[in-house]
């Protein structure tokens, strides 16, 4: 039986990523110097190759552990895995690269060190994958299950019950109930006591958990409860009576002694997340203005022929931590005065666009020289889309959470655009989206906006 033993299951984990990196580095080897019969000559020996992919697994497992890949997940998402494991082996990789160059080893193969980085990522995607499925079905069937006290049988504990209900893979079982003033049945559970008979219940059942779901008005009965979960030694988890105002995944800081919960909770708060950002967003521009430089060319040559003024149109927008910035488009309208384009929304059949600028907003080609403050660092290829000051100063006293959107460096694309909402659709809906997006930043997430940018098409009914 497996149940107990999370903490093995971590360190059998790690051992399973260091020896799937091995095979990631034998398959890597064989395609590039057997099977495409590319000769090792000017290259490494095969022993080095190796000595650096024992070194690149070290470090592999070194960063996973930084960044809590090896803790029991069984609550977690697999996107959320997966999006760990990429920026360990991305990372693993730009350390590996530093060390390489810091001892001026030079005749590595950069094939090589593709397909090795590309074949770590893949099998052990798919081993996990594989494992985590696996896991889960065997939950389903009863196996594997954790046992879980719920403290308080009001509103929190019974929409915590239904979650559970509806999650069986987490093989997470409720026992039952301990409730000061309710005696009947939570759907099939009991309520099996008071509060003062925790000590008991949990030297009588086999108790994993103790989830404590107390209103506020019994915050005194909070201490005695976590005092007693670990004399008895089990773990205790609390869900806030005011979890409603707090983001999916808060963050928690300690300032001193005294811990504090993050309101607002940014993954790209955090360094790491912040450089690795960053780097896709270079990485990603220049090569998109590398592939549509010729396009842009003619985008340029077309809009001199087919009216006056200006190729590219500048826009003060607000930013980041709410700096202002221009953002840069190809010029759609006809040339306007400054305070009329800053103050009035675009609209179906908009009289101020040319015909030129018609095609080019509604295929979302006006919006190619925004790489160009992508890399400035103005903005991100995936974010919130930037507003006016105009329009932000309207919208923060009638939308609430409006703000938070500049919480991050605004999108060329982002969330809510490519769930349909763009060009003159609700603002509120956009902000919900957008909010989703700040609180659930993963690279993978990035990317998969980005595939559905491309899948959607750029053509958008929406877009005047």
């Amino acid at each position: 039986m497996i149940r107990g033993r999370e903490r093995f299951l971590t360190k059998l984990y790690a051992f399973s990523d260091f020896v799937v990196i091995q095979s990631s580095f034998l398959l890597a080897w064989i395609l590039k110097f057997k099977l495409f019969h590319d000769g090792i000559e000017g290259h490494l020996p095969l022993q080095d190759y190796w000595f650096w992919s024992l070194v690149y697994g070290a470090i592999a497992i070194a960063v996973g552990y930084s960044v809590e890949l090896y803790v029991p997940k069984r609550k977690n998402k697999f996107s959320n895995e997966l999006s760990k494991v990429l920026q360990v082996h991305t990372l693993s990789m730009f350390i590996l690269l530093s060390v390489l160059f810091t001892f001026k080893i030079v005749d590595v193969s950069r094939t090589f060190l593709l397909l090795y980085f590309f074949w770590n990522l893949i099998l052990i995607s798919v081993y996990r994958y594989v494992v985590k499925q696996s896991l889960r079905t065997l939950r389903k069937k009863g196996f594997n299950k954790q046992f879980v006290l719920i403290v308080g049988a009001g509103s929190i504990g019974r929409k915590y019950y239904e979650t559970l209900r509806m999650h069986p893979e987490f093989g997470l079982e409720v026992v039952g109930f301990l409730d000061d003033f309710r005696t009947e049945h939570v759907r099939d559970k009991l309520i099996i006591g008071k509060t003062s008979d925790l000590e008991h219940v949990l030297s009588q059942q086999l108790i994993d958990e103790v989830i404590v779901a107390l209103p506020l008005q019994a915050y005194p009965k909070y201490r005695e409860i976590i005092m007693t979960c670990e004399k008895m030694g089990v773990r205790a988890s609390i869900i806030p009576d005011f979890h409603d105002m707090l983001p999916a995944a808060p963050h928690f800081e300690v300032f001193g002694d005294l811990p504090i919960i993050n309101v607002r909770d940014v993954p790209l708060d955090e360094l790491k997340n912040r450089i690795l950002k960053r780097l896709f967003d270079i990485a990603f521009s220049l090569t998109a203005l590398t592939l549509t430089s010729p396009v842009m060319l003619l985008i340029a040559i077309g809009i001199k022929l087919t009216s006056p003024g200006p190729i590219i149109f500048k826009q003060e927008r607000v930013g980041l931590n709410r700096r202002t910035f221009y953002m840069y488009k190809f010029r759609s309208m006809k040339h306007l005065p400054q305070e009329i384009s800053d103050t009035q929304w675009t609209v179906e059949n908009d009289p101020r666009r040319t015909k030129f600028g018609a095609f080019l907003r509604r295929t979302s080609l006006d919006e190619l020289p925004q790489f160009f403050n992508v890399l400035k660092g103005d903005m991100s290829v995936v974010g919130p889309r930037p507003e006016r000051p105009y329009f932000v100063d309207k919208f923060k006293d009638e939308i609430p959470k409006y703000m938070i959107k500049h919480l991050v460096r605004p999108g060329i694309t982002g969330w809510a655009q490519v769930c349909g909402l763009r060009g003159d659709t609700c603002i509120r809906s956009r902000i919900e989206h957008d909010i989703f997006y700040i609180e659930n930043w993963s690279l993978l997430f990035d990317i998969k906006i980005i595939f559905k940018t491309i899948s959607n098409g750029l053509v958008n009914k929406n877009a005047y």
